[in-house]
């Protein structure tokens, strides 16, 4: 269209504030609370299920191998992350041989978004409840982040239906609670209303001591902030802030210490994440998120299980350190 302005008026807008705005902050691609318009690097197939009274849709990916050896490897995303960040992991089992079952919980991803309040037993009870539909008997667990909490949840309660559980940068390895005052869901709506997509973007970073390239972490970026335009982003608000809240209020680490199945944890040795921490009493918040030594002693407790640490790595190991990650993964899943 400038092309055929006069070049006086066409400098004229090119120099103006609102151009310059407009070209310092492009407008997103809006998204619908469910990631409409997301892609996911697989097929996404839906589960109808019911949680307190409300009917919701379960998303989730089914990869097949070619080459079946038989087992399933179910994957449980994190809080911050569409399950669509599995992707080489998919590959990396799928060319092993393993059926690959990538669930979004509800409240996350392509899931349903739910009107109550999240939980882990209810995210245990769907987990189960896909696998059941899908005809899995038992299957290993691979888990990131706050899926680890779920994992464990799992575990303790369906032990029968866990042959083998990875524990990957799980949080939870703690009882925040023990460190952070409670905060009201309307304070933290308000708080994460007010987050800006380079303020998220530096959370990440700081959070996760992340060794990515900037563009690994934009679809990141992208799954939180485009759906700000739906009309139903509030709804999304008050289901993510539901997780936050149920990762305080339901802790898993009084429970690690009695999982019985074979368990491997695969800690960054750069990874402090710790939920809440800003909000604790400063002289509390070093000992927070000591997550790889955690893990360690969680370990030596425990009848069948072993912690490995990767050097240089924060809380996406299985995006840093892919090679070693592979290594640690197939060569536990094959004992």
């Amino acid at each position: 269209m400038i092309r055929i302005l006069p070049a006086a008026l066409a400098a004229v807008l090119l120099a103006s504030p609102l151009t310059a705005r407009a070209a310092d902050t492009p407008q997103r691609e809006p998204y619908g609370i469910a990631l409409e318009g997301f892609a996911y690097p697989y097929p996404v197939h839906l589960l109808p299920v019911v949680n307190d009274g409300e009917q919701l849709s379960m998303a989730y990916m089914d990869a097949a191998p070619a080459q079946p050896n038989g087992r399933t490897v179910v994957l449980l995303h994190g809080r911050n992350f569409p399950s669509s960040y599995w992707a080489p992991v998919i590959k990396m089992l799928n060319d092993a041989g393993y059926r690959v079952v990538v669930p979004d919980q509800i409240g996350f991803g392509k899931s349903s978004k739910p009107t109550g309040e999240l939980h882990f037993d209810t995210l245990a009870r769907n987990t189960i409840a896909l696998l059941d539909y899908l005809k899995i008997d038992k299957a290993d667990v691979v888990a990131h982040s706050l899926g680890g909490m779920l994992g464990v949840r799992i575990a303790r309660a369906y032990p029968d239906r866990v042959a083998h559980l990875v524990l990957t940068a799980p949080i939870g390895l703690e009882d925040y609670r023990l460190y952070v005052p409670p905060t009201p869901t309307e304070k933290i709506i308000e708080s994460e209303d007010k987050l800006t997509a380079d303020g998220y973007r530096k959370q990440l970073q700081t959070n996760y001591a992340i060794k990515l390239p900037p563009e690994a972490i934009t679809p990141f970026i992208d799954a939180r902030f485009n759906i700000k335009g739906s009309p139903d982003y509030p709804r999304w608000l008050r289901a993510f802030v539901s997780s936050g809240q149920m990762i305080y209020r339901e802790p898993v680490a009084h429970e690690i210490p009695l999982i019985t199945e074979p368990t491997l944890f695969i800690m960054g040795a750069d990874d402090h994440n710790a939920p809440g921490r800003p909000n604790a009493p400063e002289a509390l918040r070093a000992k927070m998120g000591q997550n790889a030594e955690l893990a360690k002693a969680f370990a030596a407790k425990m009848p069948n299980a072993r912690a490995e640490v990767i050097p240089d790595t924060g809380h996406l190991v299985f995006l840093e350190a892919p090679e070693k990650y592979k290594e640690l993964v197939l060569g536990f899943l094959g004992r």
